[in-house]
């Protein structure tokens, strides 16, 4: 008897497996109806939004395992783990350049049926702070038992685990940075400056927020190895030079 792989097998609602084990029937409801439209950009706003609520998620999954892993010693795959998690905050990143394309007045008319909704109330972002936070202090507890100086960690082998692993944590750190970056520039790019926002605040509060660092020890070691290196006699600087603005500003590392 020939078998007939056009029959579901998978319990749910969908009419084959793969619409069963996605739950695409459900995925694809979760966007405002037509009905409800008020403008057609409704639809490139929530797919933006949802998606990188996906993402964050996966994301911050594989932060908590990784964190779970630097505790238990597992270093290598704590920071294959960030590496991970890391693509996918470059991945959200990345498509927000799709809000390029929201004209600044028509998300005027968006704005109206936003009611008090924020990013600041992203799931996806507190998300981020919460296994961010959960990681450097599981770092941290892990550098005071191996009696580890951060400056002498940097200063020998990046084939060391531990090196390998704080280096996976920058770049967590960086690329949330980035992606914050990205959406402030984005912002104001439809939005403008001196704007109150659909939360009421000031939407610069969110350029105050982006020197924020998950792990500051890690970024302040740099500035250690500078101070400490061949170039030491340059650190610090006591009135460092400024360029005007009409003048170019640029250098090597």
């Amino acid at each position: 008897m020939v078998k007939d792989y056009s029959v579901p097998i998978l319990n749910g609602s969908g009419d084959t497996d793969y619409a069963r084990y996605m739950r695409t029937d459900e995925l694809l409801s979760l966007q405002r109806k037509p009905e409800e439209i008020i403008h057609r950009d409704e639809l490139l706003f929530q797919v933006v939004h949802q998606s990188s609520e996906l993402w964050l998620k996966h994301a911050c999954f594989e932060v908590e395992e990784a964190t779970r892993q630097v505790q238990l010693g597992a270093l290598d795959t704590a920071a294959r783990l960030l590496g991970r998690a890391s693509l996918g905050i470059e991945l959200i990143t990345g498509q927000l350049e799709m809000l390029r394309h929201l004209a600044p007045w028509d998300f005027q008319t968006l704005r109206t049926i936003l009611g008090h909704g924020s990013g600041f109330e992203s799931p996806g972002w507190h998300a981020v702070q919460r296994v961010s936070h959960a990681l450097s202090r599981a770092f941290n507890k892990l550098i005071i038992q191996e009696c580890v100086d951060l400056a002498e960690l940097y200063r020998g082998s990046p084939d060391r685990p531990l090196y390998r692993l704080a280096e996976a944590m920058i770049d967590w750190d960086e690329r949330v940075a980035i992606w914050r970056v990205r959406h402030y520039k984005i912002a104001t790019r439809i939005l403008g400056h001196e704007v109150i926002g659909t939360k009421g605040l000031p939407l610069e509060i969110l350029n105050s927020r982006l020197s924020q660092k998950f792990f500051p020890e890690l970024w302040r070691i740099r500035t250690v190895l500078s101070e400490t290196g061949p170039m030491a006699h340059l650190c610090p600087l006591d009135e460092p030079s400024i360029p005007a603005e009409n003048e170019e500003a640029g250098g090597a590392l």
